[in-house]
């Protein structure tokens, strides 16, 4: 599976044999009967499959970058300190991933110099992948087991919130919402349309532009960086619930751009 001859490989390139990697793994356990699952400290649950992805895509990493940091949500931050640090999601979706419904995927970037500059986020089992490089523009492969359909993806052009799909994340105090519900709401009367697709899935359709905008609350690194570039080079904006840009808060707004502020002054009025 381990290949020592990928040093010449582009970093996007790169991540995407990455993905290949972690597809092969994660759907040769998907629906398995003899999946371990076991709970975390945060009281979320892990399988072995998240733990197996992860340690593959490192030990391909120490092979391929050998001076790159790794952080990763199941092993850790490892390595010394460096510009270039690749960023790990094995399973996004795990909750779904071990009740065997097909809304998980593996997300994949790299940060250079503070700048999320390479992501991908690959769902084996919705036979999708979105990637993106910084100024390369942001693609779909919209079945990989075909992986000569590939399209360009932009976000919609929907300017007001009346005419806005969204979609959020777990309604609950756990997700996040803490002194947000009644905001968000107060939103939802606002606009056209709004579901629930869940984890990385709701940001990607806003960079397909099938929807216009998806908010998340309560996120962590590896569950964004991936995410952010993707949406940023289909022409979209991806902040924090403040309105700051990037993925150093703890929770996430993704949008066409030419919404993102009148969901700000939504989310943020007293």
């Amino acid at each position: 599976m381990f290949a020592d001859n990928w040093e010449s490989l582009s970093d996007l390139e790169l991540a995407l044999k990455l993905a290949d990697i972690a597809d092969e793994i994660s759907m040769a356990r998907y629906q398995s009967i003899d999946l371990v699952v076991e709970t975390k400290p945060d009281l979320t649950p892990v399988s072995d499959a998240d733990r197996a992805v992860e340690d593959a895509i490192r030990n391909q990493l120490l092979l391929s970058r050998k001076s790159d940091a790794i952080i990763g949500e199941e092993f850790g931050s490892k390595s010394e300190a460096s510009s270039r640090e690749w960023i790990i999601d094995p399973i996004d979706g795990t909750k779904n991933f071990i009740r065997s419904v097909p809304v998980w995927a593996t997300l994949i970037a790299l940060r250079q110099d503070g700048e999320i500059v390479v992501g991908v986020v690959s769902s084996p089992a919705l036979a999708k992948r979105w990637y993106a490089s910084k100024g390369g523009g942001a693609f779909l492969i919209d079945n990989i087991k075909k992986s000569n359909q590939v399209k360009k993806i932009n976000c919609s052009k929907v300017k007001k919130l009346e005419d806005a799909s969204i979609s959020i994340s777990s309604f609950d105090k756990k997700g996040g919402w803490v002194n947000l519900q009644e905001k968000l709401l107060k939103l939802v009367d606002l606009i056209w349309r709004n579901r629930g697709y869940g984890d990385f899935w709701s940001h990607m359709l806003v960079a397909e532009g099938a929807i216009d905008f998806a908010i998340e609350p309560k996120l962590a690194l590896w569950d964004m960086a991936a995410l952010e570039i993707i949406v940023k080079e289909a022409g979209g904006r991806f902040s924090d619930l403040s309105g700051n840009d990037g993925v150093n808060g703890s929770g996430a707004i993704s949008s066409n751009g030419l919404l993102h502020n009148l969901v700000l002054e939504q989310i943020n009025n007293a």
